[in-house]
């Protein structure tokens, strides 16, 4: 009783008139400015400050009605986040456990702010306990230096040198993770670097992989553990051993088998994504399609990493020519319900697989074509597509490119060469303001199409193609997930066919 008076009078003292949250009643509440820009904002209606007063009040972001109403906006989105839902399927017990702390962490400083310290004790004993169970060496250290205190000033000499014990402890632990996310840090930094710069740090990551291994017999910590195995992974994709990323990510999943309680969804997600990497680069379906079936379901269906799992999984079946299947996977995340939530970058790589399956079927006469789910919710056309322009922001003119790379497919398939040559005059004009190093492979495979005019298309009087083929092939199909690294299939398998189709 007496710590329900103690929040009480501190209630009483300070409560506001009403908590402004987005609840599901209160976005059912559709006639409201706050809703409407919540949904145009969820469904990517505008990216912009720009294009939101526009989209609100057909102004400018300077309109005061914008202003006040983006402060008022943010500050309930803000509030919302203190009560969002953490016992939903796909969260494993080790997060909820961590949000549950980090949660009752505020209200004990809350507390303490206003001199309730029976509460906040009480509280923190609880976050305590629970914190033991998971191992939050950062909790831990929190909460012991809190109850410390509060045994020193009662006089509980006891209670004191069990909480010191448990700060001291936990704070060679809490040091130790934090250097282990430091390692882990400066190799995911360099990821998307060239090829060349990764055998520069080769040496380095080394280092990190040694000093990593170290930590992790030293202290009994699942961050430890997983901060080591994906460094390992990291380091290995980097340097295209897919072999061993399959092995550490392997290992990193019989970790959690063992150690249910400590499963992270975030690093789950990391090693799903990347096992499914190693598979599209070693170009094993059959694994990938046995992977996804065994851990496909542990990751939240319609969450972005699902969407990105799938992304892969359908990069798999095409270059490893799985057509229906990658016909089975593209239906399946188009036609989820979170997909019209996604970001524009990701609703543009899907459309190119849209594309690809339309070209896919097309060139082998199959029906099946027609029974593709658009992502735009509307029917190909493709006298549609070959005579509209292909209109991108350019920050994503990569996406400009591979749908004119269509129209030329396309266009060739319908011996209509004199309009593929102007869309290779438009690819031509691409490649010559690309950084080079950046899209080496795309520029490349742009250089092979220039041939195909100069020849008049006849693939018997081709000069030129045999060099930009060879710079392909010297260079292989690597992928990280960035747009401008994506295939469908790789460019020197979409040039062999071209030539064979022609």
């Amino acid at each position: 009783m007496k710590s329900l008076l103690e929040i009480a009078k501190i209630v009483t003292k300070k409560r506001v008139n009403k908590i402004e949250i987005f609840d599901e009643q209160t976005l059912k509440r559709k006639k409201s400015k706050f809703n409407e820009f919540y949904e145009a904002l969820q469904s990517g209606k505008f990216t912009t400050d720009q294009g939101a007063a526009a989209f609100l009040y057909d102004s400018t972001p300077t309109d005061d009605r914008y202003r006040q109403l983006k402060s008022r906006f943010r500050k309930r989105l803000l509030a919302t986040l203190f009560f969002l839902d953490v016992n939903r399927p796909s969260a494993s017990s080790y997060d909820k456990a961590y949000f549950t702390c980090n949660k009752d962490w505020t209200l004990v400083k809350i507390l303490l702010a206003n001199n309730a310290k029976e509460t906040a004790v009480s509280l923190a004993k609880r976050i305590l306990n629970l914190a033991l169970n998971y191992k939050f060496a950062d909790v831990v250290v929190n909460c012991a230096r809190i109850l410390r205190k509060y045994a020193a000033e009662v006089g509980d000499e006891k209670d004191f040198e069990l909480y010191d014990q448990y700060g001291k402890q936990f704070q060679d632990v809490l040091s130790a993770e934090i250097r282990s996310e430091e390692l882990l840090q400066r190799v995911s930094m360099h990821w998307a670097a060239p090829y060349t710069r990764v055998k520069s740090l080769e040496e380095h990551i080394s280092t990190y992989c040694d000093a990593l291994d170290s930590l992790a017999e030293m202290y009994d910590s699942s961050v430890l553990t997983y901060n080591r195995f994906l460094v390992w992974i990291y380091r290995y994709h980097m340097l295209r051993d897919f072999d061993k990323v399959v092995e550490f990510t392997d290992q990193v999943l019989h970790y959690m088998a063992e150690h249910p309680n400590y499963q992270q969804a975030e690093v789950l997600e990391t090693v799903v994504i990347k096992r499914l990497s190693a598979y599209l680069h070693l170009l094993d379906f059959e694994s990938a399609r046995s992977f996804v079936e065994r851990y496909g379901k542990r990751i939240g269906v319609g969450s972005d990493a699902w969407f990105e799992m799938m992304e892969y999984y359908f990069l798999i079946s095409t270059h490893t020519d799985n057509i229906n299947q990658a016909l089975a996977i593209y239906q399946q995340a188009v036609g989820h319900k979170a997909f019209k939530k996604l970001d524009v970058k990701i609703k543009y790589v899907w459309q190119l697989f849209e594309l690809y399956l339309h070209y896919a079927y097309y060139i082998n006469h199959n029906e099946a074509s027609k029974f593709l789910k658009s992502t735009k919710g509307t029917k190909f056309r493709l006298r549609k597509f070959l005579n509209e322009p292909v209109l991108f922001p350019l920050r994503h003119r990569i996406f400009a490119i591979h749908n004119i790379i269509f129209q030329v497919l396309f266009l060739i398939e319908k011996r209509k060469f004199d309009e593929a040559t102007d869309r290779i005059d438009q690819l031509r004009s691409f490649a010559n303001r690309l950084n080079g190093n950046d899209y080496f492979r795309v520029i490349n495979f742009i250089r092979l199409l220039q041939q195909l005019p100069k020849s008049g298309f006849n693939v018997k009087k081709l000069t030129l193609s045999e060099k930009y083929y060879q710079r392909l092939l010297e260079h292989p199909f690597y992928y990280r997930g960035t747009p401008r690294e994506l295939e469908i299939i790789p460019w020197e398998k979409m040039w062999n066919q071209i030539v064979a189709r022609l």
